[in-house]
């Protein structure tokens, strides 16, 4: 075993709750009720439904001890299964949370991941929850920061976001240290390294591969307890990334998450934002606009360019969620599917919109997510906005209300406002030293009524 390794053994199994700052602990919170509403959100899409179904069809738990229950849904499958189906689903939906160096996701599959084991294992406290919530971010977020260091391709969050799961499904269920590096070195193997900017020009329900990811990570660490072997995980113990580890348990990359305020790829949020912004400043309805120019970095210009055919189409493009931003002030789940696909009004802004790539923004990426718009008037004004940051991240962040708000928009029309609210109040809870995940966990696996 390397130092590296026991810094992070030490860091999964001994971190006391109570150590974690209180900062780290309110994001935490955030962070986890974020995504658990991206999870709800997303449960009656189709890809969601395929997901739940597939987990029924060929991830049954046929062991009392590794056996869940799917996520708004109740039947049991398992405990891989249930948090496969609710990563799935939650990736389908793309308004969670993400890490601009990793450049992708990680609560996608740590929330469902700890849900699902939560069935596996007694009750615990809600600070723990968030102990737990932390880990799997602080090691997912450097798991991935090591593999882009390390490799040629651009992969999908599923590669690296496998580790984090298994780190926190060993100190759920009390692995050894030598079956927590046996689980991470199965976890990095069996990881899907699969292609990020393929999926970005044929977008797919495959999306960032953290269903997978889930699938995986819970898989590994089950592996590693019955005796599987497969140490060492290269992106945390080779020396070349060693310095990647050390700030864990420092530095909190719990702390700089961004949050989505659309249900859009990130790299699209920049140019929405610099509209959203004209448009407010200057009083403006989409009447008023004869075109608009957008310049932005490379991996934004890349996005799909087209009217979308699909849901997943329009989650990866970048002049139809501009146009729908411009034609109604927001972007709900409601624009991106169904009729809101052959939306006329949308039809027509989108052909008015042009989208260029700068220099000056690509070499920014990852680190930051920027890009300015020109907007032509049909009274020939023409308005430019200068670069503009996507909201949501450490330069613009998102406040606490507009997370519970986002939350409550997502979660209420599937819940009802009732459950919703429940939900909300327990995880917001859990920095409450008497709070009890099973709070949480009585309200989060029956089926939705709506």
């Amino acid at each position: 075993m390397t130092a590296t390794f026991d810094r992070l053994a030490d860091f999964v199994f001994d971190l006391p709750p109570q150590d974690i700052p209180e900062s780290t602990r309110d994001a935490a919170a955030l962070m986890f009720l974020d995504t658990l509403g991206v999870t709800i959100g997303a449960g009656p899409m189709e890809a969601g439904r395929i997901a739940r179904e597939t987990s029924l069809a060929i991830y049954g738990g046929g062991v009392a001890d590794t056996a869940a229950r799917m996520l708004f849904d109740g039947r049991s499958v398992s405990v891989a299964g249930s948090a496969f189906a609710a990563a799935t689903a939650t990736d389908n939906l793309d308004a969670h949370d993400g890490y601009y160096p990793t450049k992708g996701h990680i609560g996608v599959v740590i929330i469902p991941a700890i849900a699902a084991l939560s069935e596996t294992v007694a009750d615990f406290s809600g600070p723990e929850a968030l102990a737990l919530t932390t880990i799997g971010y602080e090691v997912a977020g450097r798991a991935a920061i090591s593999l882009h260091d390390t490799v040629s391709d651009y992969h999908t969050s599923g590669a690296w976001n496998a580790l984090g799961v298994t780190a926190v499904a060993a100190r759920m269920r009390g692995h050894s240290r030598d079956q927590l590096r046996q689980g991470l070195g199965i976890a990095e193997y069996h990881g899907p390294r699969s292609q990020m900017m393929r999926e970005i020009a044929n977008p797919s329900m495959l999306h960032d591969g953290s269903g997978q990811g889930a699938l995986v990570g819970i898989s590994a660490a089950i592996m590693a307890e019955r005796g599987f072997t497969g140490a060492p995980a290269i992106t945390l113990e080779e020396d070349r990334v060693r310095h990647h580890w050390d700030d864990l348990g420092q530095f909190w990359q719990m702390e700089h998450q961004y949050v989505k305020p659309y249900p859009i790829c990130r790299w699209a949020h920049a140019p929405i934002d610099a509209v959203r912004q004209v448009m407010m400043d200057h009083e403006l309805t989409h009447e008023q606009i004869a075109k608009i120019h957008i310049t932005t970095f490379h991996e934004s210009a890349c996005l799909f360019p087209g009217v979308p055919q699909t849901t997943s189409q329009a989650q990866y493009s970048l002049a139809f969620a501009v146009a729908i931003q411009a034609a109604y002030g927001r972007i709900g789940v409601e624009h991106i599917s169904e009729a809101g696909l052959s939306d006329p009004l949308v039809a027509n802004i989108h052909s008015r919109i042009t989208v260029s790539e700068a220099a000056r923004h690509s070499e920014r990426f990852p680190a930051c997510r920027v890009a300015d718009v020109m907007v032509t008037l049909t009274d020939g004004r023409v308005i430019e906005t200068g670069d503009v940051h996507a909201r949501g991240g450490p330069e613009a962040p998102m406040d606490r209300t507009d997370v519970t708000d986002k939350f409550m928009e997502f979660a209420a029309p599937s819940l009802g406002s009732t459950r919703a609210t429940a939900i909300r109040d327990a995880v917001l809870g859990f920095t409450d030293p008497s709070s009890r995940f099973s709070d949480l966990g009585r309200l989060i696996f029956d089926a939705a009524a709506n």
